[in-house]
């Protein structure tokens, strides 16, 4: 099966089979390949309620790359999932016809409320023992967070989706280089209001792991590490407190994209939105009283695979 997760910042492909049913319920997928393309479908959509064209030019060179793939490996079953950025486009019927041409399926403009239910599917199967439940799952997206709180046997008891994500809240606040004082303010008076209107219809403040998921989180957990590349299997599940996620934050924003470009785990698409990423993380960890945060590798892209069963 083949699972394509395009957002409003990056194009990610998961090519995967099913466990062995003997393998027990908790086995994992088992990968065949992982992609991720930044590709920024989202560019200026905040302010012109429109997908730009360069934006999806870029998008179906990746998804072209993604299909060759996805007929080389003999995949059976396919599902593309388009999330924040093509909601909220006013020209979303160009992105679909491009997509249908290029992949030969049409793209699921999913919810919100679908997004967060896929991203924590994705997310707690195979989490550590240690991580107690109830579990806040957070998805902090280029142009929205989804918020889901559940547990591994009852599932998702609770989600909302909020738009507060990196490319939204760099584009609309975090304009210097690096952003001033005033505006990193402005960014986070926005984003502390979004959260706590997300944990007030969610109770995530009385769940007792915080599981972050996607690029953002995923960065900034490396960078705490110590990490001098970024290797995913040093991230996934490692837990960091929140003390070393408010100094990562601090020091991502009062770099300059090029310094932050300098960082060994950073990937070049993502070196000018870390900056708000990470501050909607640490916003999270302060409103709802987390003293640290898990990282999942898998996230919505599981999540997709696991529905084609």
């Amino acid at each position: 099966m083949a699972a394509i997760d395009c957002g409003t910042n990056s194009i990610r492909l998961l090519v995967a089979d099913l466990p062995d049913p003997a393998a027990g319920p908790d086995a994992p997928l088992v990968d065949l390949s992982r992609r991720m393309e930044i590709v920024r479908l989202g560019q200026g959509v905040d302010k012109t309620g429109r997908l730009a064209p360069e934006a999806i030019e870029r998008t179906r060179v990746a998804l072209a790359s993604y299909a060759a793939e996805i007929d080389s490996l003999g995949v059976d079953r396919v599902r593309m999932c388009a999330t924040s950025a093509s909601r909220d486009a006013s020209n979303a019927g160009d992105f679909r016809a491009m997509v249908e041409r290029t992949l030969g399926v049409a793209p699921e403009v999913v919810t919100g409320d679908e997004e967060a239910r896929l991203s924590f599917t994705g997310a707690v199967r195979g989490l550590p023992a240690d991580a107690l439940e109830p579990y806040l799952v957070i998805d902090i997206g280029g142009g929205s967070t989804e918020f889901v709180v559940g547990t591994r046997a009852g599932g998702v008891e609770a989600a909302i989706s909020m738009d507060v994500g990196c490319v939204r809240m760099t584009e609309r606040h975090l304009l210097g280089d690096p952003p001033g004082l005033d505006q990193i303010a402005a960014a986070q008076a926005d984003i502390t209001a979004a959260v706590d209107r997300a944990l007030e219809a969610v109770p995530g403040r009385q769940a007792a792991t915080l599981v972050g998921l996607a690029g953002s989180v995923t960065t900034v957990v490396a960078i705490a590490e110590g990490l001098t590349e970024y290797e995913p299997e040093r991230i996934h599940h490692a837990r960091v407190s929140y003390g070393a996620v408010a100094e990562v934050t601090a020091d991502l924003l009062a770099k300059t994209r090029e310094q932050r470009l300098a960082i060994p785990v950073m990937h070049p698409g993502r070196a000018d939105v870390i900056g708000a990423g990470a501050l909607v993380l640490r916003t999270i960890m302060e409103r709802a009283g987390m003293s640290a945060v898990v990282a999942s590798e898998h996230d919505i892209l599981d999540g997709i695979a696991w529905s084609l069963r």
